[in-house]
């Protein structure tokens, strides 16, 4: 893959963490993050509520996971600007002793993990300094603080819009490959309905930032040989959520589960 420079702080150009930030009702954004956020507001209104969604969602697949599947060791990688319902305060609410690793390598986000991203005692919390385009360099990473020969729970939410399509799979497989067999893959992500000219005009800002939509069925393509999860590949709303809202925000956004055999 080819090299990447390391990003840098800019406050000039909206950044999607930031972004993502301002409609979870954080702190952690700049005015040109506010004027992006209100130029998708004025395009799909309830974008905000999709950011919301998409939250809630990664909240029942780490409960399921630790809860249901018995995973004791999470990988998330781009976990962002989060307001609450981080990754180990979810796994390690359910078994104290969860490793959780953070990847990030984006300068706002490391300084605001390592100031608050701190986890229970009888487990480990750790956020390392990699990008998301060295998947190998990750996972040595990761393998100083996770057991890749247990399983683990490998979470990419809202994340993977960031990198090419073709890429992305790549990424995805190479960590896949790379974990023991019970492992599970939580993803997310923003998808649009080509036909529909809203969607359209939401991606072509989108892009011009750096994060790209999918269709509902490149988002199905990260799940290729897993075992997903009922009840599948759905937007974030309906993942195990009862009761399932009238409005899903389907046009928004789908996820999933699955299980490597």
């Amino acid at each position: 893959m080819a090299a990447y420079p390391p990003p840098t702080f800019d406050t000039t150009r909206p950044h999607p963490a930031r972004v993502r930030n301002y409609f979870l009702g954080g702190k952690d954004h700049f005015p040109v993050d506010r004027e992006h956020a209100a130029a998708l507001v004025s395009i799909v209104p309830n974008i905000a509520e999709a950011t919301h969604a998409s939250r809630q969602f990664l909240v029942r697949a780490v409960t399921y996971l630790a809860a249901d599947a018995g995973v004791r060791q999470f990988l998330d990688i781009g976990p962002g600007l989060p307001v609450e319902h981080l990754t180990h305060q979810i796994a390690q609410q359910v078994a104290s002793q969860s490793r959780i690793v953070y990847v990030d390598n984006d300068p706002l986000v490391l300084a605001h993990a390592r100031a608050l991203l701190i986890g229970a005692p009888e487990g480990v919390t750790v956020t390392v300094d990699a990008d998301i385009h060295e998947p190998k360099v990750i996972l040595g990473r990761a393998a100083e603080t996770l057991d890749l020969a247990e399983p683990v729970g490998l979470i990419l939410t809202a994340v993977m819009g960031l990198v090419v399509l073709d890429e992305a799979y790549a990424i995805t497989r190479t960590l896949l490959d790379a974990l023991a067999p019970g492992s599970y893959l939580v993803l997310d992500d923003g998808t649009v309905d080509p036909d529909n000219e809203q969607i359209t005009e939401l991606e072509a800002l989108s892009e011009r930032h750096g994060y790209r939509y999918r269709t509902p069925r490149e988002i199905a393509g990260f799940f290729d040989g897993l075992d997903v999860i009922e009840p599948g590949i759905v937007p974030p709303a309906r993942w195990r959520n009862a009761p399932a809202p009238e409005d899903p925000l389907a046009p928004f956004g789908m996820c999933g589960v699955g299980c490597k055999d």
